[in-house]
């Protein structure tokens, strides 16, 4: 999503660690391991009357038939129904995270999931007729592995990792579809009781992976991405930490603070290793784990593809036997996740 400069043909130096006198690990961990003693809990409605407000949101969505299917000026006629992935998707918990990210305002919440709805089926994430932004269109974008899901940080929250250090694409809508794909199959893997991801970015350059020169995004596209990620994945992330940050990116990140909630900024951590918030055996050698990972890319991809895909058919699976219907537990949900 960092977007490129002028294409790099400098013979490439290795700067990914890896021991070559073992094996090399090339997948991604399919679930955190049972060492893992922390054992994640959905946040629950605390106060009486949130509760009640609650009720009333969900009763909105249950009885409420059509939604529109474009954020802007869309015409009373092109509204539709919502399908079954978006029905599972209207959990009781994404009503909750967007109740607490209005300040428990039942008019805002409904106005924001509503608009979410509509930017779901426009961005094309939202399943059946909507699902546009698939495996195949985004694919080329990974081959030098700058996003991957690897690992579960100490509180079982899945591991988005961002690696400026190996842009291999022009820049182009198909970056953003790129990174709210995999930000979509990191929530896949997120296990029972979890809803949060750790977001790990690292701006080091990594010339064996890189084809174009790193570039800071214009600000305008970084506060797009800003917004997509604050006001369509309230309360997602975590936990997000930056590291080998260069002057650049700083100045960057400075102009784009101000425009960060608050409930983002107190997630963020810079220049503190990754291996403080997430444990050896899930981080890779490269950034002081004990894993001995390296991205490759025909290793990587379709495995990764085919375990969030049978993930994803599970969370439906369970959606249909338990009742199919608005507001579901994701406990009952990601059971057997």
């Amino acid at each position: 999503m960092w977007g490129f400069g002028r294409k790099n043909t400098a013979t490439p130096v290795k700067e990914w660690k890896v021991d070559d006198s073992k094996p090399i690990v090339t997948q991604t961990f399919a679930e955190p391991p049972a060492t893992l003693e922390h054992s994640p809990e959905y946040q629950e409605i605390e106060k009486k009357q949130h509760e009640k407000i609650y009720e009333e949101v969900l009763y909105y969505f249950k009885n409420t038939e059509l939604y529109p299917v474009c954020e802007q000026n869309c015409p009373k006629s092109d509204y539709k129904p919502l399908n079954t992935y978006e029905k599972a998707w209207l959990s009781k918990q994404c009503l909750l995270r967007y109740l607490r990210a209005c300040d428990w305002k039942k008019e805002d919440a409904i106005k924001r999931i509503v608009g979410s709805i509509a930017w779901r089926r426009e961005f094309g994430i939202a399943g059946g007729e909507f699902d546009k932004i698939t495996s195949d269109l985004v694919k080329v974008e990974n081959e030098t592995g700058k996003q991957q899901v690897f690992g579960f940080d100490s509180e079982k929250r899945p591991c988005l990792i961002l690696l400026n250090g190996r842009q291999n694409t022009k820049t182009s809508d198909r970056q953003i579809q790129h990174l709210i794909y995999m930000l979509e199959r990191s929530i896949d893997f997120m296990p029972q009781g979890q809803d949060k991801l750790c977001l790990c970015v690292d701006f080091k350059k990594y010339p064996e992976a890189c084809t174009y020169e790193p570039k800071v995004p214009a600000v305008g596209v970084g506060k797009a991405v800003l917004y997509i990620l604050q006001y369509h994945y309230p309360e997602r992330l975590g936990r997000a930490l930056f590291i080998n940050i260069p002057t650049l990116v700083n100045i960057f990140l400075k102009i784009c603070w101000p425009f960060v909630d608050p409930y983002t900024k107190q997630k963020c951590k810079f220049d503190e290793p990754f291996g403080q918030f997430i444990t050896p055996e899930q981080l890779a050698l490269n950034y002081g784990g004990d894993v001995n990972f390296e991205y490759v890319h025909e290793d990587y991809w379709d495995d990764f593809v085919a375990k969030s895909e049978e993930k994803r058919a599970k969370i439906m699976d369970n959606f249909e036997k338990k009742g199919g219907e608005i507001g579901m537990s994701e406990w009952d949900l990601r059971e057997g996740i």
